[in-house]
């Protein structure tokens, strides 16, 4: 028997088992492979995040989490259970999607109530749970309304409601942010992590949106060509990323290609235009002298000033060649000396404005720089 989202407090063992678990999961779609031979687990009331641009995979991923899409291969397990033939309706899961999907000619009230008119539950017990879904999403005042007479953001959370009433033990969202503007759904994303900590249970979500995954996750998996390329905490996807594309998807990065040069307790990376950049040991993914690699540096990472810093690992001459005013930061372009251009994230001050064309030194730490197969 499956677990419900009240089943906060199972034994330690049960808790032990993840709630969705993938095994070498693969999906063709007339011969077009979307998704390759994926391994995931997601651990009990776990914010995962699959995060990726657009046609990785990450959607048909859910769908197969969710029914919608039965694998090609593999197996797709739900709480210890093996749901890989199991239809979408007999899954303990519920799906917010982005276009909300609510009936029109319902009210607000009989929209979250649909789901269990439909599984025959008694009258006294419906509206209980219908009450207490829409408190939690803080919508009992629009009960009687209908989503046309209603904002983005409050269908949302009526979608949301929608789901919560089932109790599910997963709750998927697909791109549930997508159709707000940028200030709501800065808004809906606090909503979304206290809903999460208040209800204890399971949210899988897929996303594009980099800061959205960073800011809500206990977990992200970054996907690519139907493949995962890294999964981990968000500070370990944007602090120590595995590959070039995972550096460069998630936020900004600077990314110099080279060769090492030198091992030890730092590396020595020699790029093709000749800059000698020094990488911390604990920085590097690179076993091997001569290989091919890419160093990548954040922008936020790099110090910027008027002369040579002196004992910096990685100080180089340059020029402002553009810079822009971003309210909170200034974001600069620096051509250095050798051609290669750096962005630079400068905070807000009179003294990290610098004037276009006007000669600089940027510098970072090995320890602020990480170096990965080219």
């Amino acid at each position: 028997m499956f677990q419900t989202a009240s089943s906060t407090h199972a034994p330690a063992q049960e808790q032990a088992i993840s709630d969705v678990e993938l095994r070498q999961v693969s999906k063709i779609f007339d011969g077009e492979v979307a998704v390759r031979g994926v391994d995931l687990s997601i651990r009990p009331g776990e914010f995962f995040s699959i995060l990726g641009p657009s046609g990785c995979g990450k959607t048909t991923t859910l769908r197969l989490i969710s029914g919608f899409e039965v694998p090609s291969a593999g197996d797709v397990l739900i709480q210890g259970q093996n749901v890989k033939r199991t239809p979408a309706y007999r899954r303990p899961v519920n799906t917010v999607f982005q276009s909300y999907a609510l009936f029109n000619h319902m009210t607000v009230w009989d929209n979250v109530a649909f789901g269990l008119k439909i599984q025959g539950c008694n009258r006294q017990h419906l509206q209980k749970r219908v009450k207490e879904a829409l408190q939690r999403v803080k919508m009992e005042t629009f009960a009687q309304r209908y989503p046309t007479q209603l904002s983005g953001g409050q269908q949302q959370r009526v979608a949301l409601a929608r789901a919560l009433v089932n109790r599910p033990a997963v709750m998927l969202l697909d791109e549930p942010l997508g159709a707000l503007d940028l200030k709501l759904r800065k808004q809906m994303q606090i909503e979304l992590s206290t809903l999460h900590r208040a209800l204890g249970i399971t949210f899988v979500l897929v996303t594009h949106d980099q800061e959205e995954a960073l800011s809500l996750s206990n977990r992200i998996a970054v996907m690519r060509d139907g493949y995962i390329e890294q999964i981990g905490s968000p500070s370990e996807i944007y602090e120590r990323p595995n590959t070039a594309f995972v550096a460069n998807f998630i936020g900004d990065t600077n990314l110099l290609s080279g060769q090492v040069e030198a091992l030890g307790e730092s590396m020595r990376v020699k790029t093709a235009s000749g800059l000698q950049i020094s990488v911390d040991s604990n920085q590097m993914q690179l076993p091997n002298r001569y290989q091919a690699t890419s160093v990548s540096v954040r922008p936020e990472k790099i110090h910027l000033s008027s002369q040579r810093r002196p004992g910096v690992d990685n100080c180089f001459e340059g020029r402002v060649k553009h810079m822009m005013y971003l309210g909170t930061h200034v974001h600069c372009v620096v051509e250095l000396t050798t051609g290669d251009c750096l962005t630079v994230l400068q905070s807000n001050q009179p003294q990290h404005r610098p004037d276009a064309q006007m000669p600089v030194y940027v510098s970072w730490s090995a320890e602020d720089c990480r170096a990965l197969a080219a």
